[in-house]
């Protein structure tokens, strides 16, 4: 047997395992990050194990998100009997354990490889602060990232052996990540694009591997589409007109990679023309490869995704509106872009003379090593603050250690049955008390105001702390109707309003 192929990984192994511990530091206190969306994911994978519906906490179909994040919790459940937020932190362990063993086996691939340049690249991967976030949380980009890093391996296998099994492959993880996040399409889009940039190829197997990987790999996502019109009447849930212009969301891209590159925010100045330099270096180093014609190996992966994904981002906000630009949304481009910005290095020392290499990889390593240190300083400020009362979110002491959240609980009695509940934070109420309410409605939707404000008889319940300034509020509401005051406590009230004689 050949042990050296293994112990060429056994680095990989290391810091995959220093990755899971980190999650575990980050959970330990009071377990995996909840927001909104982790509370949709966990209700319909309970559901969905319970009763076989992909029905909600709020008892509708799951349209806004794609059905496999839930259906993998939802297989988790089934076989541990533990539900997703408590089985959360040591899901997410092994997510990202997996992921940088995995981004470990790519960097063993690139031509040519040094170990040293992996190890620094897989502690920068580990220290990321946007990836620490988002495997805090029980997020659908967890797995989604997973699968991104799968993509790129199994791609770069079916390129060195185009062999049917490994084009099948490629078919399947790219279908299953278009059901696990709707951006999972800028995976179809890279795939297609490096299909079509293949020149161990004729023209002919060209145009027919883009239209078998291009069908099946959007096979699942059509029919969870049109699963979700059936249900709704809705593809992908409702969805508002952008109100960011492509300049904002520029600038919006540009600040979060000085934030991922510790710049701090007295560079956000500059945060445009940061995020125009790297999206046009990317496509002037990827241009530079087509042009050389060296698109069969995992480096030009690698940046094909990364601007794809970067630009896909970028035109879908400037169309449609959903959360600002953050670091979650473009946290799956974090380990492409790493490796992206740093590959080319390799291809420098690989031609330069002995004494400029060493000097190459000596200054290389000093700067890694230096951002890594500054990183980990963002990372050690999170953790000081998080470990005394948690991940920020509905896991956290601000809500745990609620007066309101509390009397929520113990009194549940004082809403009669039969009529309905409002509230601002309809998730909130659904996992602390286990209580059906409708969320406020947006301002945006004229008829679901009318609608609303038509109602002869409901409760509302308000937590003072949040602040959604797209939903109606509190005071607008007090404008129109009569509001009864049931109870006060420190963080939100109860109201009563009835028309009813």
């Amino acid at each position: 047997m050949n042990f050296n192929k293994y112990l060429n990984h056994l680095d990989s192994v290391i810091l995959g395992i220093i990755g899971f511990y980190a999650i575990h530091l980050y959970t330990a206190y009071s377990g995996v990050g909840i927001s909104p969306d982790s509370i949709m994911y966990a209700s319909t994978a309970t559901n969905l194990q319970s009763h076989g519906t992909i029905i909600t906490f709020n008892k509708t179909p799951l349209v806004f998100f794609p059905v496999f994040y839930p259906f993998f919790l939802a297989i988790i459940q089934f076989l541990s009997n533990v539900n997703p937020f408590k089985a959360g932190p040591i899901i997410n362990q092994i997510l990202f354990g997996s992921v940088i063993f995995s981004s470990g086996y790519i960097v063993s691939k690139f031509l040519p490889s040094y170990r040293i340049y992996k190890v620094i690249v897989l502690l920068v991967i580990i220290l990321s602060p946007g990836l620490l976030e988002v495997y805090s949380y029980l997020w659908s980009e967890t797995l989604f990232i997973f699968e991104i890093i799968l993509f790129i391996v199994l791609f770069g296998n079916y390129q060195t052996n185009p062999t049917k099994v490994n084009f099948l492959s490629v078919c399947i993880i790219t279908s299953i990540a278009c059901i696990t996040r709707y951006a999972g399409v800028t995976i179809i889009g890279t795939g297609c694009l490096l299909i079509l940039l293949n020149n161990q190829f004729n023209l002919k197997r060209k145009i027919l591997n883009f239209i078998i990987y291009g069908f099946a790999s959007i096979s699942l996502l059509v029919s969870n589409l049109i699963l979700n019109r059936i249900s709704t009447g809705l593809s992908t849930g409702t969805r508002e007109p952008s109100i960011t212009p492509f300049s904002k969301n520029l600038y919006y891209i540009g600040t979060i990679l000085c934030d991922w590159g510790s710049l701090g925010k007295e560079t956000y100045v500059f945060a445009i023309y940061i995020a125009f330099f790297i999206l046009f270096s990317l496509l002037a180093y990827f241009g530079y490869k087509i042009y050389k014609k060296d698109l069969n190996n995992y480096e030009a992966i690698v940046f094909a995704f990364s601007i794809i994904y970067i630009l896909f981002i970028l035109i879908t906000a400037t169309i449609s509106r959903f959360e600002r630009i953050n670091s979650r949304l473009l946290s799956p481009v974090i380990i492409p872009l790493i490796l992206s910005c740093t590959c080319w290095i390799l291809e420098i020392i690989k031609n330069s003379k002995r004494l400029i290499k060493y000097a190459i990889v000596t200054t290389s390593i000093i700067l890694m090593l230096i951002f890594s240190y500054s990183i980990y300083q963002i990372d050690w400020q999170r953790y000081d603050d998080e470990k005394d009362y948690g991940v920020p979110g509905y896991s956290d002491d601000d809500w745990n250690k609620s007066e309101f959240v509390s009397y929520l609980k113990n009194n549940k009695k004082i809403f009669k049955a039969g009529i309905p509940i409002f509230s601002d934070a309809n998730e909130a109420v659904y996992l602390f008390t286990g209580l059906q309410s409708e969320l406020l409605p947006h301002k945006f939707f004229k008829n679901d105001l009318k609608k609303f404000f038509a109602k002869k008889e409901f409760y509302l319940i308000w937590f003072d702390k949040l602040s959604n300034t797209e939903i109606l509020n509190l005071q607008e509401i007090i404008r129109v109707k009569k509001m009864i005051l049931i109870v006060k406590e420190k963080e939100g009230e109860v109201y009563y309003h009835s028309d009813v004689k």
